[in-house]
């Protein structure tokens, strides 16, 4: 399922029906509202934050800009986006860097909600950016999440320092000196959790604050507990004061509630949100682009960033050339599908792209299928790739037995890879003909589409 889908889907429905009216009643914005009312609802949003945004979306739908517009359900629809924008943010929240080395950020959170593993997403997100982090391993009372935190250090190369279980707060001064010996400009503390807050979890991370005096701390919620996430984030702030949210899980909340409610309970931003298991699963948290992919507009910003920082710019022409020249291959579809894995689940991918909500209504993405053509394509020889006509009988049964899989897989990818070569040399020499267009739906014909 979709990031937001359930919520997603309730929303377009429910403006589908105010654009196919030339002008809108009084009447009209009621029923509009007690929709958009009833799915937020039901997508688990905090009903003190609907009551209140329902009353400003609906005080601005019932003015003069709407009622009296050419265009009065787009109109509509472009009040609720303003308003879910405000809900979530307005803007991406930065983090605060220290004016003076090293820039110190407490990681806090209850146990499972994924802090230890959003520590070393954090250093890697610095890491890219040119940064020098260091983390630090301050939750002394599970030894799995010491050696966990070593571990993540390792595949990222980011530096960890550990002391194994002695006095947390010393753990933490001492890691900021070494950073400050070492040149690391950000040190990333991963602090105890518990089960529930409690008073001995609070004291403890009062001393670690007092101590260490940090430029930021983010408090780590799970995004699948729903309500629950918003209620912990509260009391936190209440309690220890945060200065901003990591929401975990996005990717397995299709309803959303936490990331629509937590800001306006807690006053604090939501600064970054995971959307998978990887390493590289870590996104600023931008309210605008999450509005647009709510409404069914896509996230083209995004879409463009994950490509720029997977997709290698010199092999993207060099691939331009082949799709123009038909010398596109079945190494070079492999490769595209191993950069295209590295960005993220294609479903999600796919519903960054304006306009594909409703395909993918109707469209299950089988990743397992994508898998399945890796290793039948993995298991054919070089020439094989490059010349698959030359693939008969005998190499078919020898390509099956190799990938796990059968003849007719084998068969399947074959044609659909011809089909779809055919249809991208198409689509180069003429993007604006209607003829290529409808075409283009050949796409989804390839077998990780069912």
């Amino acid at each position: 399922m979709a990031l937001f889908s359930g919520l997603s889907e309730k929303l377009q429905d429910t403006f589908k029906r105010l654009k196919g009216k030339g002008k809108l009643s009084e009447a009209d914005i009621d029923v509009a509202m007690r929709e958009v009312r009833i799915a937020l609802l039901e997508a688990d949003v905090n009903f003190k934050v609907v009551k209140k945004f329902i009353n400003k979306v609906k005080e601005r739908a019932i003015g003069k800009e709407v009622l009296e517009s050419l265009t009065p359900g787009q109109q509509v629809i472009k009040i609720v986006n303003d308003e879910l924008v405000n809900l979530m943010g307005e803007k991406e929240a930065n983090i605060a860097f220290s004016s003076k080395s090293p820039t110190v950020i407490m990681m806090v959170g209850l146990q499972g909600s994924g802090k230890t593993t959003s520590s070393a997403k954090l250093a890697r997100t610095f890491k890219k950016k040119g940064r020098s982090p260091l983390l630090a391993a301050c939750d002394i009372y599970r030894p799995a999440a010491i050696k966990q935190l070593e571990v993540l250090g390792e595949q990222l190369d980011i530096p960890v320092f550990s002391k194994g279980q002695e006095n947390a707060v010393l753990i933490a001064k001492e890691a900021i000196e070494f950073a400050k010996n070492k040149g690391n400009d950000i040190v990333i503390i991963d602090t105890a959790g518990r089960l529930h807050i409690d008073e001995d979890l609070m004291t403890e991370l009062d001393k670690i604050k007092e101590n260490v005096v940090p430029s930021e701390i983010l408090l780590v919620v799970d995004a699948m507990t729903g309500q629950d996430a918003v209620n912990v984030a509260e009391t936190f702030d209440q309690k220890f004061g945060i200065t901003g949210i990591i929401l975990t899980k996005l990717d397995g909340d299709t309803r959303g509630g936490a990331a629509l409610s937590i800001r306006e309970v807690t006053g604090k931003p939501i600064k970054f949100v995971g959307i998978g298991e990887k390493l590289d699963a870590l996104e600023t948290f931008h309210p605008d682009r999450m509005a647009s992919r709510i409404l069914g507009m896509g996230d083209v910003m995004t879409f463009i960033e994950k490509a720029q920082e997977n997709f290698d710019l010199n092999k993207a022409k060099e691939m331009e050339a082949k799709i123009r020249t038909q010398q596109f291959t079945l190494e070079d579809f492999l490769d595209q599908l191993q950069q295209m894995k590295s960005m993220g689940p294609i479903e999600d991918l796919l519903g960054m792209i304006p306009g594909m909500g409703k395909q993918l209504k109707n469209m299950q993405v089988d990743e397992k299928e994508l898998v399945k053509t890796e290793a039948i394509i993995q298991s054919m020889t070089l020439n094989e790739r490059a010349k698959p006509e030359i693939i008969n009988a005998s190499r078919k049964k020898r390509i099956a037995l190799g990938s796990g899989t059968k003849v007719q897989d084998v068969n399947k990818l074959l044609k659909q890879f011809l089909e779809a070569r055919k249809m991208m040399k198409q689509f180069s020499g003429a993007q604006s003909n209607k003829k290529v267009k409808k075409k283009s739906k050949g796409l989804f014909n390839l077998p990780m589409f069912k």
